[in-house]
C-alpha cells in the first residue's frame, strides 16, 4: 500500500493508496500519468477514486486533487466520486490530465412522497425519513412496523413480545395522548388504513395487530412523516405523525419481469428464566415457616415437623417435593419459519400491471401459537390518452392466527402455567392423571386441547382517476376501501379450568369498514428562470362503520361437542357504531431560484364525533426553507455538496380512539325492570368535547460534504398538546362511571441526529455506514388528579412527570444485620404506606436509535443492523412474582435469583430473608424489579452472493440472522417485553415470550422475458 502524509496549516491529510496490485505490476508500454481532478467549476476534489478498468490497480487523489499512477498503453480509467457522475477516458500517450466531474444530481432530485404528491429531496421543507424496504424485509416478524426498529430517527418502535403478528408499538417523537390514540396514521396507496386491532378474546392483555396483514414485499417505499409541515394536510389523522406506504407497481415499455423470494429458516428462544429446583424451593418454603414462627409461633415448623425434606437430587422414590418438574421445556420449541413470494410486472406503451402473491408461516417459539398470512396483490394503471389515466389498487389477505394465551391470568395462560407453577409440583395426581397446580391449568393439557383461533380477512383497494386539464393542472379523484372481517372463535373443554365443569365456547364475527372518497386539482407553474409555484385544493370524504356479533355457550354434552348451538345455556349480543369525517385542505409552495422555499398549507376536519358547535377543527402549518449552497459564496466549496435549513410550525388535530358518540347523552335498551324491558342512561353527553389539538416546531438542518460522501440530518422540535381527550372517573352517585372532557397537556421534546457516511466505493467494492439517535423528553404539564394503570398500579401518570411513570416502593438496601428489607420512609413518619409510593422512571429510554453497515464485494454483500435504546425502565413482574421467598408456598414459582438471599448476620445482598411477617420482604411494587431496561441488539445480520449465471436477470443467495445477540442489564428474557398492548399500561413483563434468535436461508430470483 503506498500513501503521502502531507502537513499543511497545522493539519494533516492522508491519501493512500487502495487498492493492492493482483499479477504483475509491471505490463508493456507503461507510464507515469499524473493529473488533477476537479468539479465543474474548478474547485479541487480529494479522495477520488481513479482506477485502471478490468484491473485492481488504481490511486485515489490526494487534498489538492492531485494524483498519479502508472497506466499502460491503451488502458482505460474509471473515475468516479459519490455525488458525481463517472466518467471513463483514455488517457492515450498523455503524461498530464485534468478530469472534470459532473454533480449528480440523482440523490438531491430523488422523489420524496409527501401528502397528496410528490417532491425532490432538495425542495423537502418538513422532516420525512425514507426507508428502503429491502434493507429490512429479511427480519422475521409479523408485520413491517416492526422491521422498522431502530430505522428511522425519532421513531420509537417496541416489539412487545416474541409472538409474531401481535401489537407493536409505535410512537413518532413521543405520545401525545391520554385517552386519545398514540398511533401513527398508515396510509397505503392513498386509503387510510385502519390499525385498530378488532380481537375481543382475552389473550392476557395482548392484542393483534392490523399491520400484519400488509405482505412486505409488496412495498416499494417507506416515507415516516415526523413534523407539522409534513403531517398537516392530514389534519385530524397526523398528530402522531404519518406512515406513507407506495406499493409495487410496474413500469411503461417493460417487459415482464419475474420475481421470486423464498426462505426457511428456524428460532428459538436465546435463554430461558433460570428457576429453583425441587429442593431448592422445599428449602426455601421451611425457611420462611421458621423465619415466620419467630414471630408467630402457631405458625412454627421445627426441625421434626417441617413439611418438607430438602436432600440432594437422584435415585427412586424420592417425596415428590424433591423431585423438578420442568415445564417450561415442555412449552418452548424451536420454530419454524417460511416465506414465499413470487410477482409479475411490466407494462406496454400504455398500461402497467403488478401481480404478486405471497405466503408466510410462523410458529410461535411458544406452542401452539401460530401465524399464517396469504396475499395477493394487484396493481394496474392505464393510459387513456396523453391526459388521462386510470388505475387500481387491490390487495388481499387472510391471516390466521393461533392466539394462545401467554399476557396475565393463570386461567388459560400457557406460559403463566409453565413458568409459574412450583418446580416440585407433580403434573399428576397420586392416580396418575394430568392435573393442574397452583391455580394454574396443567401445561400437557393445555398444550393437548387449545382451541383459540381467529381468521381475519383482508381488503385494501384503491381506485383512481386522473387528468390533465390544462397544461400544468392536473384532477385527479379516488375512490378507496379498507374492509376487515375478523373471525374469532374459543373452545375450552372440560380439562381445562375455563371450561370447568361442563365447557364453554365463544365466537365473535367482527367487521370493520373505512370508506374514502377524495379530489384534489393541483397546478404548478414556472415563471421566468426564478419563480416556481404550485397551488394544491382537495377533499376527503371519509366513513368508518364497526359492527360486532358476539355469542358464548356453557353446559356441553361432551368435548366432542363443540360448537355453540350445542351449549345448554346460550348468550348473545351485537355492536354497531359509525362515524364520519368531512375535509378540505389547501397547500400553496413557493421556489425562488432553488434557494428559498416555502410552504404553506390548512386542513378543515369536521367530525360527527364532537358536540354541535365543536365538531370542525382547522389545522394549519408553514415552512421554510434555505439552500445556503446555493449562495455564491458555498458554490464554489468543493468540500460542501450541499447545505440546507430548515424550519416549520403547525398544528394537527387528533380524534383516534375517541367513540363514534362520544359527545352525545345515550340511553341503552336491555335492562328490564320488574321483568319489563325497558332502558336506561349509558352516556353523559358532553357538547363542548372537540379536538385534541397538538402544536409542533420544528427546526432542521440538511448538510452533505465530499460530494455526499458524508451526509448529516440534523432536527430539534417540540410539540405541545391541548384540549387532551381525556375520560373523567364519576361518583356513583351519578349514575355515570366517566365523563369524557379535554382536560389534559402534554408536551414532547427532542432532537433527531443521522448520520449517512460513504466510507469507500468504487466498482467493486463499498461501505456505507448509517447511523441514527433521537432523544424524546415527554412531560403532562397538565392534569387534576393522577391516574393509575396496569397491575398493582405500576403505572402512573402525573402532572409534572412523563407518561408511563413508574410508581413504586423505592428499596433503599437489605439490613445485613436483619435480613429486612429497607425502604426509602418519603413522609418521615416512620412506617411504609402507599404514601410513600414514588415515581422512579419510566418507559422512555434518554437515548434510541440504530447502527447499520453494509459492505458490498463483487458479487457479496454484507449488512449489520444494530438497535439500541438507553434510559428507559422495565418492571420485571415475573421476577415479582419469583422473588417471594417462600412466602407464597405452592403457589408459585421461585427464581433461582432468590438463592442469593439473605441468610445470616453479615451477609450483603438485595434479596431479602424469607419472611412472611415482614411484608415489605415482598411488597408490591417495590423498585427492586424495576430494572434498567437498555440495550443493544443485533437486529439482524445478512450475508448474501449474486451468483453470476446468464439468462437470468438476478440469482442471488442469502443467509441472515435475527436477534443474534442483546447486550442489557435487564434480568427477564427480553427488554422490550410488556404484557399489556393498552397503550397505558406498557413496560411491565409478566407471562410474555421474548424475541426469538433466528436463522434463515433464502434466495432472491429475478428474470425478464
Amino acid at each position: 500500500m503506498n500513501g503521502t502524509l502531507r502537513k499543511r496549516g497545522g493539519r494533516y491529510y492522508l491519501g493512500i493508496l487502495l487498492w493492492l496490485t493482483l499479477g504483475s505490476a509491471a505490463f508493456a508500454g507503461s507510464g507515469e500519468l499524473t493529473g488533477k481532478v476537479t468539479d465543474k467549476d474548478g474547485a479541487a476534489l480529494p479522495g477520488v477514486n481513479i482506477q485502471i478498468k478490468g484491473t485492481t490497480q488504481g490511486t485515489v487523489t490526494d487534498t489538492d486533487g492531485n494524483f498519479h499512477l502508472d497506466v499502460g498503453e491503451g488502458q482505460e480509467l474509471v473515475v468516479s466520486f459519490i455525488g458525481y457522475v463517472s466518467q471513463q477516458l483514455r488517457p492515450g500517450s498523455k503524461s498530464n490530465l485534468t478530469v472534470k466531474l459532473e454533480t449528480d444530481q440523482r440523490q438531491l432530485n430523488e422523489v420524496i412522497v409527501v401528502g397528496y404528491g410528490t417532491q425532490e429531496r432538495k425542495n423537502v421543507i418538513g422532516s420525512i425519513t425514507k426507508v428502503d424496504p429491502t434493507d429490512v424485509k429479511s427480519i422475521p416478524v409479523g408485520s413491517f412496523d416492526a422491521q422498522l426498529q431502530g430505522k428511522v430517527p425519532g421513531v420509537q418502535i417496541t416489539s412487545n413480545t416474541g409472538v409474531p403478528g401481535e401489537a407493536v408499538t409505535v410512537r413518532v417523537r413521543g405520545a401525545t395522548s391520554i385517552n386519545g390514540d398514540n398511533d401513527p396514521l398508515y396510509v397505503i396507496d392513498g386509503v387510510f388504513m385502519n390499525s385498530n386491532s378488532m380481537q375481543t378474546t382475552n389473550t392476557g392483555g395482548k392484542a393483534t395487530s392490523p399491520i400484519a396483514d400488509i405482505n412486505p414485499n409488496d412495498i416499494e417505499s417507506l416515507e415516516v412523516l415526523k413534523d407539522a409541515e409534513a403531517t398537516a394536510l392530514y389534519g385530524s389523522r397526523g398528530a402522531n405523525g404519518v406512515i406513507l406506504i407506495t406499493t409495487k407497481r410496474g413500469k411503461y415499455n417493460q417487459k415482464a419481469k419475474v420475481s421470486l423470494n423464498a426462505s426457511y429458516g428456524w428460532a428459538k428462544a436465546a435463554k430461558l428464566w433460570d428457576l429453583t429446583t425441587g429442593p431448592e424451593h422445599a428449602q426455601l418454603v421451611n425457611e420462611w415457616w421458621i423465619n415466620t414462627g419467630k414471630d408467630t409461633p402457631s405458625l412454627n415448623r421445627t426441625e421434626a415437623n417441617r413439611p418438607f425434606r430438602p436432600v440432594s437430587e437422584g435415585g427412586r422414590g424420592l417425596p415428590e417435593e424433591q423431585k423438578t418438574y420442568d415445564r417450561l421445556g415442555e412449552v418452548f420449541q424451536t420454530a419454524p419459519l417460511q416465506n414465499y413470494d413470487l410477482s409479475v410486472s411490466g407494462g406496454t406503451a400504455s398500461t402497467k400491471y403488478y401481480i404478486g402473491g405471497g405466503y408466510t408461516s410462523q410458529e410461535s417459539i411458544l406452542k401452539p401459537i401460530t401465524f399464517n398470512r396469504a396475499s395477493f396483490k394487484v396493481n394496474l394503471d392505464q393510459k387513456i390518452s396523453d391526459k388521462i389515466q386510470v388505475g387500481v389498487s387491490n390487495s388481499f389477505a387472510r391471516t390466521f392466527r393461533n392466539q394462545a394465551r401467554a399476557g396475565d391470568g393463570p386461567a388459560g395462560g400457557l406460559l403463566q402455567a409453565a413458568l409459574h407453577t412450583p418446580t416440585y409440583l407433580s403434573p399428576t395426581n397420586e392416580n396418575g392423571e394430568l392435573v393442574g397446580r397452583a391455580g394454574f391449568d396443567n401445561v400437557t393439557l393445555l398444550l393437548d386441547n387449545y382451541d383459540v383461533n381467529s381468521v381475519s380477512l383482508r381488503y385494501i383497494g384503491n381506485l383512481y382517476a386522473e387528468a390533465e386539464i390544462l397544461p400544468n393542472l392536473k384532477f385527479r379523484t379516488s375512490w378507496g376501501l379498507d374492509f376487515n372481517n375478523y373471525d374469532e372463535n374459543e373452545y375450552w373443554n372440560t380439562y381445562l379450568i375455563t371450561g370447568s365443569p361442563n365447557g364453554f365456547a365463544s365466537a365473535n364475527n367482527g367487521q370493520a369498514t373505512t370508506w374514502l372518497n377524495e379530489q384534489t386539482l393541483s397546478y404548478r407553474q414556472k415563471i421566468g428562470t426564478k419563480h416556481t409555484f404550485g397551488i394544491l385544493l382537495g377533499n376527503t370524504i371519509q366513513s368508518d362503520l364497526n359492527t360486532g356479533t358476539t355469542a358464548t355457550g356453557r353446559g356441553f354434552a361432551s368435548n366432542s361437542f363443540k360448537l355453540i348451538s350445542s351449549a345448554a345455556t346460550t348468550t348473545g349480543s351485537s355492536s354497531w357504531s359509525k362515524k364520519n369525517l368531512a375535509s378540505f385542505f389547501s397547500r400553496v409552495d413557493y421556489n425562488y431560484g432553488g434557494k428559498y422555499l416555502l410552504d404553506f398549507s390548512i386542513r378543515a376536519d369536521g367530525s360527527s364525533s364532537f358536540g354541535a358547535d365543536r365538531k370542525w377543527g382547522y389545522f394549519p402549518s408553514i415552512g421554510g426553507g434555505w439552500r445556503v449552497k446555493q449562495e455564491d459564496f458555498l458554490k464554489n466549496v468543493a468540500a460542501i455538496s450541499d447545505l440546507k435549513i430548515r424550519a416549520s410550525y403547525g398544528v394537527t388535530g387528533n380524534q383516534n380512539g375517541l367513540g363514534s358518540f362520544a359527545a352525545l347523552g345515550l340511553w341503552g335498551s336491555g335492562s328490564s325492570y320488574q321483568g319489563n324491558p325497558g332502558i336506561a342512561p349509558q352516556q353523559l353527553a358532553n357538547p363542548d368535547l372537540q379536538w385534541e389539538r397538538t402544536n409542533q416546531l420544528n427546526a432542521g438542518a440538511d448538510i452533505a460534504f465530499f460530494g455526499d460522501r458524508l451526509g448529516i440530518e440534523f432536527n430539534v422540535y417540540r410539540k405541545y398538546t391541548s384540549n387532551g381527550l381525556l375520560s373523567l372517573t364519576l361518583p356513583a352517585t351519578t349514575g355515570f362511571a366517566n365523563y369524557r372532557s379535554n382536560t389534559a397537556e402534554i408536551s414532547n421534546k427532542g432532537f433527531e441526529l443521522a448520520i449517512r457516511s460513504v466510507n469507500f466505493q468504487n466498482n467493486t467494492f463499498s461501505w456505507i455506514t448509517t447511523f441514527n439517535v433521537a432523544r424524546n423528553i415527554n412531560k403532562i404539564e397538565k392534569l387534576e388528579n393522577p391516574l393509575e394503570y396496569g397491575s398493582r398500579s405500576l403505572i402512573l401518570l402525573q402532572q409534572g412527570h412523563p407518561l408511563y411513570s413508574f410508581w413504586v416502593y423505592k428499596q433503599l438496601y437489605v439490613d445485613p444485620q436483619t435480613g429486612n428489607t429497607v425502604y426509602e420512609d418519603v413522609n418521615k413518619d416512620g412506617k411504609i404506606t402507599v404514601a410513600d409510593r414514588q415515581i422512579n422512571g419510566s418507559i422512555w429510554p434518554k437515548f434510541f436509535g440504530g447502527l447499520t453497515n453494509s459492505v458490498t464485494y463483487k458479487g457479496f454483500d454484507l449488512n449489520a443492523f444494530l438497535a439500541f435504546s438507553y434510559g428507559n425502565k422495565v418492571y420485571n413482574h415475573n421476577k415479582f412474582f419469583g422473588e417471594g421467598g417462600g412466602a407464597r408456598d405452592a403457589a408459585r414459582v421461585i427464581f433461582a435469583s432468590n438463592n442469593a438471599r439473605w441468610q445470616k448476620p453479615g451477609d450483603i445482598t438485595d434479596v431479602p430473608r424469607p419472611d412472611g411477617v415482614n411484608v415489605n420482604n415482598y411488597r408490591d411494587g417495590g423498585s427492586r424489579w424495576l430494572e434498567d431496561g437498555s440495550f443493544v441488539r443485533l437486529r439482524n445480520i445478512t450475508l448474501g452472493y449474486t451468483v453470476p449465471v446468464r439468462h437470468i436477470s438476478s440469482l442471488r443467495i442469502y443467509a441472515t440472522a435475527s436477534n443474534l445477540f442483546t447486550i442489557t442489564k435487564y434480568t427477564g428474557l427480553d427488554p422490550e417485553s410488556s404484557s399489556s398492548s393498552a397503550q397505558n399500561e406498557q413496560g411491565i413483563d409478566l407471562g410474555t415470550p421474548p424475541q426469538p434468535r433466528s436463522f434463515q436461508l433464502g434466495l432472491n430470483l429475478t428474470f425478464n422475458d
